[in-house]
């Protein structure tokens, strides 16, 4: 991959990676609240996470204000510029100053008219280079209707990612949203957003096999008894079904990043989440699924603001120029790389032994990421 392309391609790399990193935190201070701080409210933490994407729209309403008021100031000048061109010449009172003065304005009227052409053909230029820039770029409607859809997808996907710890076992639940890779590279063949290929193919199996390696050497040998793991199972695949679905949808929407403005679809999908999901907190709190309690310290609440600002605010911006730099299996691919740097943190914070399979499935997992950029 040469020229401009690998460029952008570089770059969404450097993004992926920078978003990896603050997954694998977040997944620490998320794992921290669900157990030592014992705040397990997975659809409360998932809404106001999402909720934050709602702060884009502030940026987006004062950019638009500041374009709409240097607008105007540009009307008013160039109209100002008009009124003084086409002030009347005063004619001269005898015959022969009439045809003298008639002839110099001509001759005026006459450089006025070309000075006039060229800057109307420079500012027609102008126009025309902008309306090329922007002659595929969403409109204000078609970004907001892009993100609503996009907020329910995404907004299912974590849930249901969450949802399925409280049936299966973290090593399960790990294991089967890996399986996106498969789901992406299927969906997306589908819709013409991936190239179907042997070695992609290979990729993504590697992948998984990678992350079943790791997460069978870290899995501990307690096997609690759990009845209804199946449905935790199907809830993992949901999730990974959902994320393939969702990535795709973008990618083959928006194609590439300059046609998508970004603050604006974040904070659509915020505004969203915060308008159409707030029923489920009450249906939740009434069944007892999962009670409305806020978090009662301020470490909690220190905990909950930097996961949402930090771990989806700002992650989840990155993550979306990222796949538009690359493309989605690529992503889905790269962030399998959480899962063997989140066994490196226990190791080197909690002090976990691993065996051999988790170097092997680090190794397969680093493999298949580099194979998909080749």
């Amino acid at each position: 991959m040469t020229g401009p392309g690998y460029g952008r391609h570089t770059a969404g790399l450097v993004l992926l990676l920078g978003v990896v990193l603050i997954w694998v935190g977040s997944s620490f201070l998320v794992s921290n609240l669900f157990g030592e701080q014992e705040f397990n409210r997975p659809f409360f933490i998932t809404y106001l996470n999402t909720s934050t994407f709602s702060l884009y729209l502030v940026g987006t309403c004062v950019s638009r204000l500041k374009s709409a008021t240097h607008r105007r100031l540009a009307r008013r000048k160039r109209s100002r510029s008009d009124d003084g061109d086409s002030a009347p010449q005063q004619e001269g009172i005898d015959t022969a100053a009439m045809a003298g003065a008639s002839r110099r304005v001509n001759a005026n009227h006459g450089v006025n008219a070309e000075h006039r052409m060229h800057a109307r053909s420079r500012s027609d230029e102008r126009l025309l280079l902008a309306d090329s820039a922007t002659e595929h770029k969403l409109t204000t409607r078609e970004t907001v209707r892009l993100g609503v859809g996009f907020s329910v997808l995404w907004f299912a996907a974590n849930v249901a990612q969450n949802a399925s710890l409280a049936y299966t076992t973290v090593a399960s639940s790990s294991i089967l949203c890996s399986t996106s890779g498969l789901f992406t590279l299927a969906i997306g063949a589908l819709a013409g957003v991936e190239t179907f290929t042997t070695a992609r193919l290979g990729a993504v199996v590697a992948s998984t096999l990678g992350v079943y390696c790791v997460m069978v050497s870290g899995a501990e040998a307690t096997s609690a008894h759990m009845p209804r793991a199946w449905v935790g199972d199907g809830l993992a695949l949901l999730s990974a079904a959902l994320y393939g679905c969702y990535t795709t949808l973008l990618k083959r929407r928006v194609g590439d990043e300059s046609r998508l403005d970004a603050p604006l679809f974040f904070g659509a999908v915020g505004l969203a989440n915060i308008v159409l999901l707030w029923p489920g907190l009450i249906i939740l709190d009434v069944t007892g699924l999962e009670p409305f309690i806020l978090p009662r310290t301020g470490s909690v609440w220190a905990m909950v603001a930097v996961n949402a600002l930090v771990g989806t605010f700002v992650s989840d911006y990155l993550w979306l120029q990222a796949m538009l730099m690359t493309s989605p299996l690529v992503v889905t691919l790269g962030l399998a790389l959480t899962i063997p740097l989140s066994m490196a943190g226990d190791v080197l914070l909690k002090g976990v032994e691993v065996s051999l399979p988790y170097y092997v499935g680090a190794l397969l997992v680093l493999a298949a990421f580099i194979g998909a950029n080749l």
